[in-house]
């Protein structure tokens, strides 16, 4: 009944399956292959031409992307040893100005030294002087204080009378 089957198929004419399977294959494929070259180029091109300009087109923004970050990374770059160079800058003015305020402290503490060491000499030499008058008007004290407990005896009226006198002629000289 196999053999009837493809034979009762086919023989009616008209459109009917022929189901061996050497002869069948050769024409389905031939039939696909044709339509695949007859079909397949406008429709898989059509796609395959979106699908290459979309490429393109992200290869192109991809390109102006790095580009554009290698502009950003030059222009970082020129800020970076612009702000080095204004922080080295920077740094060497305030080392200057520290050795500045250096200099100017120890020449103000060595003016206070000497302002103070004149001072002191200046306090000493007052000191000195004070304490000298001190001593000069103690010995006259004294020299007094002796003078008149011994004059008494040394004196007599008539030398006294003399001192006296001398003593005016002297203030009347003067």
């Amino acid at each position: 009944m196999t053999h009837l089957l493809p034979t009762l198929l086919a023989s009616h004419g008209g459109f009917g399956l022929n189901l061996n399977l050497f002869e069948t294959n050769i024409i389905n494929l031939a039939i696909v292959i044709f339509g695949l070259w007859k079909f397949l180029p406008g429709f898989l091109g059509s796609i395959l031409e979106r699908r290459r300009n979309a490429i393109l087109s992200d290869l192109q923004d991809a390109e102006e992307r790095l580009a554009s970050a290698t502009a950003a990374l030059a222009h970082a770059q020129q800020d970076l040893a612009a702000a080095q160079q204004k922080s080295d800058q920077i740094r060497a003015d305030g080392q200057a100005r520290a050795q500045a305020l250096r200099l100017e402290s120890e020449k103000r503490t060595i003016e206070e030294m000497a302002r103070l060491k004149q001072g002191a000499m200046a306090d000493l030499s007052a000191e000195a002087a004070r304490v000298t008058d001190q001593l000069r008007r103690e010995a006259a004290n004294r020299a007094i204080a002796k003078a008149l407990a011994t004059l008494p005896g040394k004196l007599d009226a008539d030398a006294q009378a003399r001192l006296i006198d001398q003593s005016i002629t002297t203030l009347g000289k003067a």
